[in-house]
């Protein structure tokens, strides 16, 4: 009686499981299979295992490795070094000594720190993550030294003290603008004049003044009674160390928690009881329906906040009502504004999109 007959897809699976009995001693190897060696020229100490450069074990501390690199230091070190006849090693000569002193620089400088050498050691131990390697070891290389907190606390520092001198140079001169315009001048003087400051400052004694001195001392004056008597407002008031971002950064929690309070407060008061509005409520709504930050709302008059107070703004049909008679005045001012004239004319005659052509 012949032999039984395979089928088709039992001589396959024969056929593989022959392969696979061949390929198995032969699987470790293809997954070792690397770009290149555990020891990478470039990364570390190139080709040399740092351990082997130091003459330390992969268990040695770091006491060890510091007392093993001095060793090694002051013996290639290139000032210091003197060949002898009979000597082998990395540094028989003075250039091979300086090359030899540079690589236990880098073996020190790869295993005294604990980050790099536990990614050195990775290195060695998982050799077939070839770019891992390289991205760890320059990712470490140039990040930054100093710690990022320091940096952004510095940073913060800095444009505080930029803000607070800019802020003070728009406010200075602010002051000396209003110490021209003839309405505050009169005013700071009659001032001045009743408190008996200028009379001090033409005062004629030992230390007998000049023109100019007397000049200044007086502009000084008024502006001194100027920045005493007038509230400025918007980008050019007096600077608050409290406006300065370090303080605003500082004080973010307060400001956050007093708003969440103020928020529940507001939808108990007025959502839940139903109390009417007051005063400072409803320059509130009126503020938040113009899209207009506090200190822009500051800085109007007080005869313009009146104004929206008795026409009761904070209620939405009478800002609408509000908001079209302002378009319609600021329609009928441009139509009567020559400048407004004269570019309408322009836009219309000589404006883009019109071509014309030029007889000379």
């Amino acid at each position: 009686m012949g032999a039984p007959l395979l089928s088709p897809g039992r001589g396959a699976g024969a056929a593989g499981r022959r392969w696979w009995m061949l390929l198995a001693p032969l699987l470790p190897a293809l997954l070792l299979v690397r770009p290149a060696g555990a020891l990478v020229e470039g990364l570390y100490c190139g080709t040399r295992d740092c351990y082997e450069v130091l003459g330390v074990s992969r268990s040695a501390g770091k006491a060890e490795i510091a007392r093993a690199y001095r060793q090694l230091a002051r013996r290639y070190h290139p000032d210091r070094y003197r060949p002898q006849p009979g000597d082998e090693g990395p540094g028989r000569t003075p250039q091979s000594a300086e090359e030899a002193f540079l690589l236990v620089a880098t073996a020190y400088e790869t295993l005294k720190d604990e980050e790099t050498r536990k990614d050195y050691d990775y290195m060695l131990d998982h050799p077939e993550e070839y770019y891992s390697h390289y991205y760890h070891y320059y990712s470490r290389r140039l990040a930054p030294k100093v710690d990022v907190r320091v940096v952004i606390l510095v940073s913060v520092c800095a444009i505080s003290v930029f803000q607070f001198f800019s802020w003070w140079n728009s406010y200075n001169k602010a002051i000396s603008y209003l110490a021209t315009v003839p309405k505050y001048r009169i005013q700071a003087t009659e001032i001045a004049k009743q408190q008996g400051l200028l009379k001090k400052a033409k005062e004629k004694g030992k230390n007998k003044k000049s023109k100019e001195e007397i000049r200044d001392e007086e502009e000084n004056i008024i502006k001194n009674i100027i920045k005493s008597k007038i509230d400025i407002k918007g980008g050019y008031q007096k600077p608050q160390i409290c406006d300065l971002l370090l303080f605003q950064i500082i004080l973010a929690p307060f400001h956050l928690c007093s708003y969440i309070v103020w928020y529940c407060r507001w939808i108990y008061n007025f959502n839940i009881k139903g109390k009417e509005y007051g005063e400072e409520e409803r320059l509130y709504i009126i503020r938040k329906s113009m899209k207009m930050s506090k200190s822009q709302f500051d800085s109007l008059e007080d005869h313009q906040r009146e104004t929206f107070l008795k026409r009761e703004l904070w209620i939405k049909e009478n800002y609408e009502i509000y908001k079209q008679e302002q378009e319609e005045e600021l329609k009928k001012k441009l139509a009567n504004d020559p400048r407004w004239k004269r570019y309408r004319r322009w836009m219309k005659n000589e404006g883009p999109g019109r071509l014309t052509f030029v007889d000379d």
